[in-house]
């Protein structure tokens, strides 16, 4: 017996090869493409400002971010996700430049806008958990001061440290610290 894939069921390989000539960004999930809305100014200053320290803190480090051209391949979900941030520090995806996507975060960041922090905090978290590599998992607000950092414990358990204004963010995948106002810098209205 054949099995009858979905008429609108995009194979990763046909997605792969539409991306690199779409004027649009897509994320795939499962066979399905969906395009990508653009950001708000907010959200791209807040996603500059953190990528900024982030290259920074990590020169000659053997680790390397990536902010939001850069895909997140998610083998186990049949998922690729266009992250605000990445970091990865694995060898193999430094080995594989000429790949438009990496397979090895240790480090994903999402900037939340009203419509999708809902999806960022539930099915999109929870495909990125089942990265072996993922050691945090962090949502910034960019309506009020709040940073959110997942952390995997050594148990392999997620756990919730939150940020708030006057806070020092401490991210221990990479250990990075800066005061939370830096990733608000030029945001003009949020308290």
């Amino acid at each position: 017996m054949i099995a009858n894939l979905n008429a609108s069921y995009i194979s990763p390989e046909d997605y792969l090869e539409g991306e690199k000539i779409s004027p649009i960004k897509h994320e795939y999930i499962q066979g399905e493409i969906y395009a990508m809305a653009g950001a708000s100014k907010a959200h791209g200053i807040i996603t500059l400002n953190l990528a900024t320290r982030l290259k920074n803190h990590l020169r000659g480090s053997g680790c390397i971010p990536y902010t939001t051209d850069v895909k997140v391949q998610i083998e186990a979900g049949n998922v690729y996700y266009y992250p605000d941030v990445t970091v990865t520090c694995d060898e193999r995806d430094r080995a594989s430049l000429n790949e438009d996507f990496i397979r090895y975060p240790r480090l994903v960041v999402e900037v939340l806008s009203p419509k999708t922090a809902a999806f960022d905090r539930g099915n999109k978290f929870a495909d990125y958990r089942t990265l072996e590599s993922l050691e945090e998992y962090v949502l910034i607000s960019q309506e009020r001061i709040s940073v959110e950092c997942f952390r995997r414990n050594a148990e392999g358990r997620w756990e919730l440290y939150v940020y708030s204004n006057g806070d020092e963010i401490h991210l221990a995948s990479i250990d990075f610290r800066c005061p939370i106002a830096a990733l608000y810098e030029d945001v003009l209205g949020i308290n």
